[in-house]
């Protein structure tokens, strides 16, 4: 039934027994970075190739600051302590999203709450999430107290979905009216932008970046917080590093840290990478037109950018327009070798969040339904 879409993927992909979904490109001094980190020896979360790692993704994405984490979640998760979030706390974020997010506010004990999917981008609903506000918050002394639960909404986490910019410029003027600091997670969109050249992660508060291996960048493992905030920048140093009191050899810490600085052999893989970030980003974007171009005579809709927005296309993604179809292009083209995926279980499906706030996701619920991701690595 889809043999020819199979057929356009190898064309793609060619000389490859099995495509993946997407997988990592070394084409630069990889090898050169990684070498010298090891003659250093200087291998854990010492050395040089970490701040340089950090200043290469300030100057990128236009922030002050930037801290290299161990992973995303990590970094999500020590962006959330920055702004005290606890058990006392309920974060607003996406139905539609990667585990990660939901767990990451987990972790400090606070109380996620779903927001559905706009109908218009994958990422959150500017309209849904006003309409929760409204019906469900009152301000006391610039604080967002929800009605119900008595808990207080300290953040909101929106999520760029396979890279492309939410609706930011409303969500934060939502925000602002209720007095909660945004933190972006923009783990899948380095190399994304807002209108006017602004790069996604650069609207929060705090914002958070992934370098796992099947991102456009990748350090192996990484994560990275972005912000303009100084004080901000200062304590996530010194809470990563956990809470160590700088001495020339005495074991001081002063509160209870995290142990999430990166190691310097990562910094070195990812500063690799970033230096063909461009290329990569060319790539991504001509073989997103490629597949836009042939899917526009095809009863299947292809996820373009929004209007305005530049997208890196980390994941390309169609559209069918039912789950019954949905499921029997994920099979044929798994069987043919091609690793094609479902956009992940929503979040309010998952056992340990099921029970949770949620608005109505009926755009969420129709995304999970009809959507798949295509192969979409780097072509050089």
């Amino acid at each position: 039934m889809f043999k020819d879409i199979i057929e356009f993927i190898k064309f793609l992909y060619p000389n490859q027994s099995t495509i993946p979904l997407h997988a990592p490109v070394f084409n630069g001094n990889e090898k050169k970075y990684l070498n010298d980190c090891i003659d250093s020896t200087f291998v854990s979360s010492v050395g040089s190739y970490v701040p340089k790692f950090e200043k290469m993704m300030s100057d990128y994405i236009g922030t002050k600051y930037a801290v290299a984490t161990v992973n995303g979640t990590s970094a999500l998760h020590l962006a959330l302590k920055l702004l005290h979030v606890n058990s006392d706390s309920e974060v607003l974020t996406q139905a539609l999203s990667f585990v990660a997010t939901a767990n990451a506010i987990s972790y400090t004990g606070a109380t996620p709450v779903f927001v559905d999917s706009s109908p218009s981008n994958l990422g959150m609903c500017p309209d849904a999430l006003l309409k929760f506000l409204d019906e469900n918050v009152i301000l006391k002394e610039k604080i967002a107290i929800n009605k119900v639960s008595r808990k207080k909404i300290s953040a909101c986490v929106p999520m760029h979905v396979f890279g492309h910019p939410v609706q930011m410029e409303k969500i934060a003027e939502i925000c602002h009216k209720f007095h909660i600091p945004i933190i972006e997670d923009a783990a899948e969109s380095l190399g994304s932008f807002f209108s006017k050249g602004r790069h996604t992660g650069t609207m929060g508060k705090l914002s958070i970046f992934s370098f796992n291996g099947n991102k456009i960048v990748t350090s192996g493992g990484g994560g990275m917080i972005v912000t303009d905030d100084e004080e901000l920048f200062i304590r996530a140093k010194h809470l990563s590093t956990t809470a160590k009191v700088q001495h020339e050899w005495d074991f001081f810490h002063d509160e209870i840290g995290y142990n999430y600085r990166m190691p310097n052999i990562n910094a070195a893989l990812g500063m690799a990478q970033m230096e063909s970030i461009d290329e990569k980003i060319r790539s991504k974007r001509a073989t997103a037109l490629e597949y836009k171009n042939f899917f526009q005579d095809k009863n299947i809709k292809f996820m373009d950018e929004s209007e305005g927005r530049i997208s890196n296309y980390w994941l390309n993604a169609i559209e069918f327009q039912s789950k019954e179809a949905r499921d029997s292009f994920l099979i044929e083209t798994n069987k043919a070798g091609i690793r094609t995926r479902p956009i992940w279980i929503l979040m309010t499906d998952l056992p340990m969040y099921s029970s949770l706030p949620k608005t109505n996701i009926t755009y969420a619920t129709k995304y999970f339904n009809q959507i798949v991701n295509l192969p979409s690595s780097v072509r050089f």
